[in-house]
């Protein structure tokens, strides 16, 4: 029983639950970056180009029919997809500039709360420690 009791101490911290999390929502918007960029961004650019869907873009090495769509070429044999490759290489760009802007803005926070404290300035002296110096110094003289 020992070793549960050791795992469940260990899924239970904070970090653990954290990590999951942040999977859990990296998977989400993993998932809008890819309709973004599939279904926004690369229509218009796949219309200034051609016309057709960017991601069916390829160069056929089996001499297959170049009108073919990507899956059917596919079949037929080997294709360099590199429409597929520059939309998935976009999502990763979106994702790594937002992932970027995230830990940058986190890290401004932690600066912040991590800055020392100005120090206080000294309380001003009491008013009997202020007549005895002077009494000390007129003394002195």
């Amino acid at each position: 029983m020992g070793m549960m009791q050791e795992f469940k101490q260990f899924a239970m911290r904070g970090n653990v639950i954290d990590l999951a999390v942040g999977v859990i929502i990296g998977a989400a918007f993993s998932k809008i970056v890819d309709s973004l960029v599939q279904d926004i961004i690369m229509p218009p650019i796949g219309k200034l180009i051609g016309g057709l869907d960017f991601a069916n873009y390829y160069l056929p090495l089996n001499n297959q029919d170049p009108n073919l769509p990507l899956a059917e070429a596919k079949k037929l044999g080997a294709v360099l997809a590199y429409g597929n490759f520059l939309t998935i290489l976009l999502n990763f760009l979106i994702l790594a500039f937002v992932i970027f802007q995230m830990v940058r803005l986190v890290q401004k926070a932690r600066h912040r709360l991590e800055e020392p404290a100005k120090p206080a300035e000294p309380a001003p002296a009491a008013e009997e420690v202020v007549l005895l110096r002077e009494i000390r110094d007129a003394l002195k003289k």
